[in-house]
């Protein structure tokens, strides 16, 4: 019987530290064996550059613009860490179209040059911020993901921003099959962090799949531009990122979300001592 590929799209506030997150997933996964293949979704291109140790990836829209349809495999995708394959959508010159087709054409480019190949264990989706529209949700309208995780923090406009995204994924769950498969909480060490987490993933109806603490070891790594997991791996943060990928490779919990109401996400807000930022914004 064939393996089954499993892809999954990564959504959070911009700045919330997806792409961190994302590399250091994939690196623990590719750690332990598996064939991965990272797609980058944002035109800033950032999405694969600790797994590739700083190298500059040539975008797919770059690569297209300078040198045509006639192109192969190897111009867009390089492998970086334990082999992670490595693809950046790129996207469009500052002010001229739209970043979101970048993804719609770096997937179908993909597809037609036989990235998507037997062996592959995940692709992942590392898509821009919060955006689950047009370009920036063919990963999930498409039916490519079928998986979504949502990077959120305690911080108000973090979950304010997931709870948005929770409803793109349950107006695509009525077309098709993805479903979310929890939320993933890089913190930002706001007080009860882990309790609030905790509360809003059940209100979505899923779960906290890891609380990742706040470490520089982090920021170490990144100006080394390398992940933990290559940087420090015997540190205790590569052992949390090992942590996450374990819970997702064991994950059998995916669900058509329930976003809320913006009254009952303020009110867990207020209820976990958030009032001051509250009092700064309105929902």
């Amino acid at each position: 019987m064939a393996k089954e590929l499993r892809q999954i799209a990564i959504y959070g506030k911009g700045g919330i530290g997806k792409s961190t997150t994302t590399q250091n997933l994939t690196a623990a996964l590719a750690e332990n064996g598996k064939k991965v293949l990272v797609v980058g979704c944002d035109p800033k291109a950032d999405s694969t550059r600790l797994i590739l140790g700083g190298l500059a990836q040539r975008t797919v829209l770059d690569t297209l613009r300078d040198e045509g349809e006639d192109i192969d495999l190897s111009n867009i995708m390089k492998r970086g860490y334990r082999k992670v394959r490595c693809v950046e959508s790129g996207g469009p010159e500052p002010g001229a179209g739209c970043a979101g087709r970048g993804i719609i054409t770096s997937i179908g480019l993909l597809e037609r040059l036989g990235a998507y190949t037997k062996d592959l264990d995940y692709v992942f989706y590392d898509v821009l911020g919060d955006v689950v529209c047009g370009g920036f949700a063919m990963p999930i309208r498409e039916g490519k993901a079928k998986e979504i995780y949502i990077v959120a923090s305690g911080e108000m406009m973090s979950l304010y921003a997931a709870n948005n995204i929770a409803k793109g994924i349950q107006r695509y769950a009525k077309q098709g099959g993805v479903r979310l498969g929890g939320v993933i909480c890089n913190s930002r060490n706001v007080d009860r962090e882990p309790e609030l987490l905790r509360a809003f993933a059940k209100e979505l109806g899923t779960h906290l799949i890891h609380f990742i603490p706040r470490d520089n070891i982090v920021q170490h790594a990144e100006i080394k531009r390398k992940t933990v997991i290559e940087y420090k791996p015997d540190a205790e943060q590569a052992a949390e990122y090992r942590t996450l990928a374990k819970n997702i490779e064991q994950n059998k919990k995916f669900v058509i979300p329930k976003p809320m109401t913006p009254d009952r996400l303020e009110e867990i807000l207020l209820e976990f001592g958030l009032l001051d930022e509250l009092e700064d914004y309105a929902i």
